[in-house]
């Protein structure tokens, strides 16, 4: 996989801005509707300054991707290797950091998002995609088996509603306003593993 960092920036730009306009215009053009003579006029520079700090435009999505994903599956992996705590908060944690993840890097997570698999460099991100989507439903199928969370509701569906919910903040959160992250993952959280509580029994009648 190309690296775009592995060229030597140019006074001025190095390849951390030159990134950062690259996933804007992509999630406001298009990946495929974008060119590197876009890129190079949205920042003042020729197509050939462009290729001294990377190597071509698919160098430039397959590091966009690799932010997202490198940043779920680093807190997915903290989360499912916690010891000494239950399942259920273990899924707490993997949901809280998803969303501070999603915050943090929300213009590569909004690009991921929008990944269909049109080229070897989405494929890869969509497989990188499955497998945090199966370990995250592998700690849903560890909740519920500790009588944590509901077992009348399929794992795989709890698993898609509760991370489809953090997948749909970038459609209106955006880093800066009022509400900060840390309290936009507590009420993520709290909101879904509230719905989430296995009912509890009723008291016995009283006698008569």
């Amino acid at each position: 996989m190309p690296d775009p960092g592995a060229r030597r920036g140019r006074p001025g730009y190095d390849q951390a801005t030159v990134l950062r306009r690259a996933i804007e215009l992509f999630n406001t053009q298009g990946y495929d509707a974008t060119s590197v003579g876009d890129l190079a006029r949205d920042l003042g520079l020729t197509k050939s300054a462009i290729y001294h700090h990377v190597p071509s435009k698919q160098a430039l999505l397959s590091a966009a991707l690799d932010e997202a994903l490198d940043g779920l599956g680093a807190a997915l992996d903290r989360a499912v290797a916690a010891t000494g705590t239950s399942a259920s908060e273990r899924l707490r944690t993997a949901l809280e950091q998803s969303v501070l993840v999603l915050a943090e890097h929300l213009p590569a997570v909004t690009l991921l998002l929008r990944v269909r698999g049109n080229s070897e460099v989405e494929l890869a991100a969509l497989e990188r995609r499955r497998v945090v989507d199966e370990q995250l439903a592998g700690l849903v199928r560890a909740a519920v088996a500790e009588g944590a969370l509901r077992d009348d509701l399929d794992p795989e569906v709890v698993s898609r509603l509760l991370f489809g919910t953090v997948n749909s903040l970038v459609e209106w959160y955006r880093p800066g306003g009022p509400l900060e992250p840390q309290a936009l993952a507590r009420t993520v959280a709290s909101l879904a593993f509230d719905g989430l509580r296995p009912p509890q029994p009723h008291p016995p009648a009283p006698e008569a």
